[in-house]
Parts: structure tokens; C-alpha cells; sequence
């Protein structure tokens, strides 16, 4: 079993972007396009390279350029990306542009170059939001290993060791209705709540352990939201609401959260933020495919062999992170990272 970890790099562009609140694109388009750019100038980068190393250090699988600037991995030619406007172009080998852990199991896509991961300002001057999605396809006992996994690489990227606010986003949540009244209603009756429960003792934890400073969540209506604070021990500071088809936040859960406390925040993110379907296109050897899987329907798709993983794919969670300057309001990083796990078929 292989552990795929995604990763979008700083999508602000052009150095810090002057925005003060999130604009109205939603984060399922937003990612998916992200990840397919950056998987796309990665193959590009890491190809034009002639020694591509993994983890720091030769590894044996060598690069080198030909007279007539293609590319060889180990003697062997590699296809060249002649379209750079098309992923379905001939694919360089995974080898080239992702890299594995020490133990083998786990591949990042694409590589990351640690050394330019960091804020440009003293790290007390920002305000850090993350955001983390459970994905319906992923076991919930295995939440509390994803919080870290997924944390962990935001900690990194960011090069810091405290998150101002962790939202957590559970699977078959929304809020969505003719009404209001309606859209709150329906709520009521989705997701999980004892699994919510559990998984909010792990986020708990880490309040505790004064490695956030501060806990919210996402789509919890009126009953929901009275259930779950009921059954909590740190209440969530923020509620997030998708109000894209009912327009307003009913008055009940307007009412709860004053009471309680508890921000009520509009967002235009999706539970079910990166779908198997969708994972499977990204990484596949369809025209926008980044090479990473085999067809399954095809024995060596291309004509090429270069190094496609077999098997079949659960994408189980995904983290979005964003670095504000506090006293500037501007947004200097934001990206997501994706966890995945590759079963052979």
C-alpha cells in the first residue's frame, strides 16, 4: 500500500495579494486546477533538470540531457512534454518530478523543495487558518492519524509551530434548501454525530497541547450545532455556512450562536472536496492527466513506460491553509495539500 501526498505550492501569485476576505471560488475547482498546474510545472522544471536527486542525495536513478535536449533516465530515453498546455502529452518517469520517503512508502506529488517553504515576516505577525476536510471514502478510526499527517505539512510549509484556527469539515454535511427554514432542517438528519464527537476529542488535543489556538467547524445547523456542543468539551469558535442555495442563516442557529458565543461564518467550500472520480483524473493518463496511475484498461498506455502506479485510489483527506499578515490584511500564502492511499487492484 502507497501513501500519495498532493500538494498545490503557494497558489497567491506574484508575491502577497492584497485580499482581505476569500473570494467566491469554490475550493473544489480552485484545488482540482491548482494541483494540475503545479503537477504540470513540476514535470517541466524537474525534467529541464539533468541530475534529479531524491531526498538530497543521488539515488541511482540518474537524468541525463541528449545533443538534442531530450531527456534519459538510467540510458533510457524519457518522453518529452512537447505541449505545455497539454498533461496528456508524453509523461517524463515518476522518478523525475516526485520523490518517496525514506521507507519507500510514501510519494509525494510532486516533489516539494523544503528549502523554500517559510513566511517572509516574523511569524507572530500572521494569522493562520487551516482548514481540514474527512473525505466520505476514509475509515473515521483513522482521523486522528490524518489531523497529524495533514498538519504536520502545513507546519512545515509554513515553517511554524502554532495554527490560529483549525476548522474541521466532516463528510455528508451541507446546507442546501429553497429555504433557509428548509436548508436547516434537512441538516439536521446529516452526517454523523458521534463520529463528529470523536474526531473532535483528537482536535481537543491539540487545543490542549497549545498547538491551536482555537477550534471551529463547518455546516452545523441549529439542532446539529446544539447536539454537538452538548456533547463537547472545547465549544468551536467559528461555524462555517455554504449559504449558496438558501441565501440567508436562519434565524434559530443566528440565535444559538450569539448565545454560545460562536461566529457564524459564510464560506463557499464543499465537504466532498476532492471525489475518487475526480483524484482518479487528475493522476490518470487521461488528456489532463498527470501520468501518475496506470490505466487499468490499458497495458502500457502511451506506449511508454513511465514508471504509472497500478492500482486503485482513496483520496482520504484534504487540508487548505492561508498565512494573513495581521496588521496589513494581506494574504502571502495559501495552498492545499491532499492525502491519498494507492491499494493494489
Amino acid at each position: 500500500m502507497t501513501k500519495l501526498i498532493l500538494s498545490t505550492g503557494n497558489i497567491v501569485s506574484g508575491g502577497p495579494s492584497l485580499l482581505r476576505k476569500p473570494g467566491s471560488f469554490r475550493s473544489n475547482l480552485e484545488l482540482t486546477k491548482s494541483l494540475r498546474n503545479n503537477f504540470l510545472a513540476a514535470r517541466q522544471d524537474y525534467s529541464a533538470a539533468a541530475s534529479p536527486v531524491r531526498n538530497g542525495e543521488p539515488d541511482g536513478d540518474v537524468a541525463t540531457s541528449d545533443a538534442n535536449g531530450g531527456h534519459q533516465l538510467n540510458g533510457q530515453a524519457l518522453p518529452r512534454i512537447d505541449d505545455k498546455n497539454n498533461l496528456g502529452s508524453p509523461r517524463p518517469h515518476l522518478d523525475i518530478w516526485t520523490d518517496r520517503s525514506d521507507d519507500g512508502q510514501t510519494l509525494y506529488v510532486p516533489r516539494i523543495d523544503w528549502s523554500l517553504a517559510g513566511l517572509q515576516e516574523d511569524t507572530a505577525d500572521y494569522d493562520i487558518t487551516v482548514k481540514l476536510f474527512f473525505l466520505p471514502s476514509a475509515p473515521v478510526a483513522e482521523r486522528p492519524r490524518y489531523i497529524e499527517e495533514a498538519l504536520s505539512l502545513v507546519r512545515k510549509e509554513l515553517g511554524v509551530q502554532h495554527i490560529d484556527l483549525l476548522i474541521a469539515s466532516f463528510p455528508d454535511m451541507s446546507f442546501e434548501g429553497d429555504c433557509e427554514w428548509q436548508a436547516d432542517q434537512r441538516n439536521a438528519s446529516q452526517g454523523d454525530l458521534e463520529a463528529e464527537v470523536a474526531t473532535w476529542a483528537a482536535l481537543e488535543a491539540l487545543h490542549e497541547r497549545g498547538e491551536v489556538a482555537a477550534l471551529g467547524i463547518s455546516e452545523f445547523g441549529t439542532e446539529k450545532l446544539s447536539n454537538f456542543l452538548r456533547r463537547v468539551k472545547i465549544r468551536p469558535v467559528v461555524d462555517q455556512i455554504n449559504t449558496r442555495d438558501c441565501c440567508n442563516v436562519p434565524p434559530p442557529l443566528i440565535d444559538l450562536a450569539r448565545a454560545e458565543g460562536i461566529n457564524l461564518l459564510v464560506h463557499t467550500d464543499c465537504t466532498d472536496i476532492l471525489p475518487q472520480g475526480t483524484l482518479r483524473e487528475l493522476l490518470g493518463q487521461g488528456p489532463q492527466g498527470a501520468g501518475v496511475l496506470a490505466d487499468p484498461t490499458v497495458e502500457n498506455s502511451n506506449g511508454e513506460d513511465n514508471g504509472a502506479l497500478k492500482g486503485d485510489l482513496a483520496p482520504q483527506w484534504v487540508v487548505k491553509y492561508t498565512a494573513f499578515i495581521r496588521d496589513r490584511g494581506v494574504l502571502e500564502n495559501k495552498g492545499y495539500f491532499a492525502g491519498a492511499v494507492l491499494t493494489q487492484g
